[in-house]
């Protein structure tokens, strides 16, 4: 028996993908009102189902009992509410984070963390299965990027994550988009993603809680800026000059720090927004006091705002290390000294694993496949 090649799998997997079964949280409302008329259905259908998906969080069709029996039978087996099964739940011990890890229908593993806050109730969601940035200290880009997700695919983490929310008694209130993958990477599906979350007859997300990350692509952030949608910015920054950054993220040598500043300036001018850098802390690489200053004035006269994110440490990566206490607040010492806000966000949920991927990587070992996945350790402002 012959053995596929990486090629020859990718164009498997690639044909899988293509012919994957459109859900029910794939569709804006508009979208699913015209296929509703195209199905046979009164377009009154389409807002009752587009209620019931997302204000009643229901991912079962005999719950939706507004509907006729027969339009409910046949639903069910022609448009799936979700593509996503939950296979495992993960808590911390004082539940106040909690690791999701889905299977989509085509065999493959997502992970999405919800973070219960005393004021804000805030899901991570992945965009990506794997990731093709390759930063060194992410176990997530050392089994490449697999594909990218659906919009209705990132959808549905959100609705099993405001599900839970709910039984909790709390209402989700942000997103951030910085679990698995690069957004801008899958920038089409991402803003769909948004459109639906973000629309008041759902669920009502308002765009200003919801944060795209990315590694900094440039043209991606130039083209964010236009869009309708005042989402918030943030850039994985991890240095200061081109030589350590490139180490630490190699999308760098594509758009060095300068052009991606520059990006992030005019960002600023046009929407008069923010820009949050994250930038995680690795003991004896980039959590000097020198390097700290470096960084400050790299961005002084910006409008941003610096998450430092002390290392989340995962096999994948095992020379890298979290700095103490000290070496973390002297660093934000002097970021404060030279005029520019930092705030120290400590990962959530280590003794679960809910750093990006580990939990995947969990079960693809568990599974005897080789991929793995990590960290970007999911913080927000």
């Amino acid at each position: 028996m012959q053995t596929q090649t990486a090629t020859e799998r990718k164009r498997t997997e690639g044909k899988q993908r293509r012919t994957r079964l459109r859900t029910l949280h794939d569709f804006t409302l508009r979208e699913l009102e015209a296929w509703a008329e195209e199905q046979g259905y009164p377009r009154y259908r389409a807002r009752q189902l587009f209620h019931w998906a997302y204000q009643q969080l229901t991912l079962d069709y005999d719950a939706m009992t507004v509907l006729p029996k027969a339009m409910r039978t046949e639903l069910a087996g022609t448009l799936p509410i979700s593509g996503l099964t939950e296979v495992r739940r993960r808590i911390t011990d004082d539940g106040e984070t909690v690791k999701f890890l889905f299977r989509t229908t085509d065999d493959h593993f997502v992970e999405t963390v919800l973070m219960f806050y005393p004021d804000r109730t805030t899901v991570c969601v992945s965009c990506q299965i794997g990731c093709a940035v390759g930063c060194s200290f992410c176990a997530t880009g050392l089994g490449g990027l697999i594909r990218n997700l659906d919009a209705g695919e990132i959808v549905s983490q959100v609705v099993y994550a405001a599900r839970l929310a709910r039984e909790r008694g709390r209402r989700l209130s942000n997103i951030v988009v910085m679990g698995m993958g690069e957004p801008f990477q899958n920038y089409d599906q991402v803003m769909r993603f948004v459109a639906i979350v973000n629309d008041r007859q759902g669920l009502g997300i308002g765009a200003r809680h919801i944060t795209l990350s990315t590694a900094g692509m440039v043209p991606f952030i130039d083209r964010l800026a236009e869009e309708p949608y005042q989402v918030k910015l943030a850039v994985s920054l991890h240095a200061p000059n081109d030589a350590l950054r490139s180490q630490l993220v190699p999308l760098n040598r594509r758009w060095p720090i300068a052009e991606l500043l520059e990006a992030c300036r005019r960002y600023v001018a046009k929407t008069g927004r923010r820009v949050t850098f994250e930038y995680v802390l690795i003991e004896g690489i980039n959590d000097d006091e020198r390097t700290a200053a470096e960084l400050a004035r790299r961005l002084r006269g910006l409008l941003c705002h610096v998450n430092l994110i002390p290392y989340n440490p995962t096999p994948a990566a095992p020379l890298f290390r979290r700095p103490g206490p000290e070496r973390i607040e002297r660093f934000r010492a002097v970021l404060e000294h030279y005029g520019i806000p930092a705030t120290v966000r400590y990962s959530r949920g280590v003794e679960i694993a809910a750093a990006c991927g580990q939990l995947r990587a969990q079960e693809e070992a568990r599974r005897g496949r080789s991929r793995i996945g990590f960290v970007r350790g999911a913080s927000e402002e």
